[in-house]
């Protein structure tokens, strides 16, 4: 079970776009993650003919890790640790480290 998951608000806590929150789209895999309007860089594409795609510089959004990430909590307007609880019928659930709020997904 993860603790950052797909479509969780988030806000980066290190690196050059610190403070900047926003909602993950995708996984590349165990550690990193792409957030929306997070680390965007460009780059410089030659056009396909066979796809349609146009040549040019876009800008795109590359992946971050998730040790500079924290979920944003809606409570405190803030980022907030994650850790895991266990109900009593046996579900396992995700809960905000500063509260103890579960949260919602």
């Amino acid at each position: 079970m993860d603790k950052i998951r797909k479509g969780d608000s988030v806000v980066v806590m290190a690196g050059k776009d610190k403070g900047k929150r926003g909602a993950v789209t995708r996984r590349v895999d165990d550690e990193r993650v792409v957030v929306e309007g997070v680390n965007r860089v460009k780059r410089h594409v030659r056009p396909n003919p066979l796809k349609g795609q146009p040549g040019g510089i876009v800008e795109k959004e590359m992946p971050i890790h998730v040790s500079n990430l924290a979920l944003f909590n809606p409570a405190t307007q803030k980022g907030d640790r994650v850790g895991f609880k266990v109900l009593e019928d046996g579900r396992k659930v995700r809960v905000f480290k500063s509260s103890g709020e579960l949260v919602e997904a």
